[in-house]
């Protein structure tokens, strides 16, 4: 099964990694999920400034760089752990709208 983390880390655009704005979480009918977009937006924003997401093989090893490499706080790292853990259950392309919709069941 697919998460959010082999989402970010397999889907492109234009052969570059996507990027925060481009990422919505949603559920299976389109309704955003606010916090979880936010989540991902930090993540994304944020949190992989400081490592390769290509050269991580699982969330855990993930976060677990991220410990070694930022001031992240103990929360905040197993927030993100959480949300890249998340499974997801589809993809929805909106171009005109410039959105990639990761569907979850929340």
């Amino acid at each position: 099964m697919f998460t959010i983390f082999t989402v970010l880390k397999n889907v492109s655009v234009n052969h570059q990694p996507v990027a925060g704005p481009e990422i919505v979480v949603t559920n299976a009918a389109g309704k955003p999920n606010g916090l979880l977009t936010d989540l991902v937006h930090d993540l994304i924003n944020d949190a992989l400034l400081f490592v390769n997401l290509a050269e991580m093989d699982s969330a855990e090893q993930l976060i677990e760089r991220l410990h070694q490499h930022t001031p992240l706080p103990d929360d905040v790292l197993d927030e993100y752990g959480k949300i890249l853990d998340e499974a997801c259950y589809g993809l929805n392309f909106a171009p005109q709208k410039d959105q990639i919709e990761i569907i979850v069941h929340r």
